[in-house]
């Protein structure tokens, strides 16, 4: 079948197969490998992107459910050169070691601080509870989104 995506801001048209899942279409036909394929179970969340502004798992939509939609993986987050600010904050926070699941971390982030601008710690833990490391212990990475948060309010210290 094919698929017509809006990836990043750009369409994109290929053929897939009915069973294709988005995060295989995302990494193979589309080349954006920064969206990590960790467990295709959902538990980790290493797959997340964004599928019509909402964090979706890629390791558990197909494909062809994307086709007509829009499509926001860690690749279209920056705008040039400047950083998203949760992507800023990861870096400057140190909320990564190893990296392989700070683009789903991020992508998720973003989506709560679309849902939840001002969120408390306990809801920065709540809504990344989908979404699995096993380097950081966490704190970095809670501490980076609430300084996100911070920054997109205009209430940084």
């Amino acid at each position: 079948m094919r698929v017509s995506i809006t990836v990043n801001g750009e369409q994109r048209d290929h053929e897939v197969e009915d069973r294709t899942l988005l995060v295989h279409h995302l990494r193979d036909n589309c080349g954006l490998t920064g969206t990590n394929i960790g467990c295709d179970t959902t538990s980790c969340g290493a797959c997340t992107v964004l599928l019509d502004g909402e964090s979706v798992k890629s390791c558990t939509v197909l494909a062809a459910q994307a086709d007509g939609r829009s499509v926001t993986t860690i690749e279209g987050l920056a705008d040039g050169s400047e950083l998203h600010p949760v992507q800023r904050a990861f870096q400057q926070h140190h909320g990564l070691q190893c990296g392989f699941c700070t683009p789903g971390m991020v992508m998720a982030s973003v989506s709560l601080l679309r849902e939840n601008p001002k969120p408390s710690e306990s809801d920065v833990r709540n809504g990344l509870e989908g979404n699995l490391c096993r380097c950081t212990g966490y704190h970095n990475i809670v501490e980076a989104v609430l300084a996100a948060a911070a920054e997109q309010t205009g209430t940084a210290e």
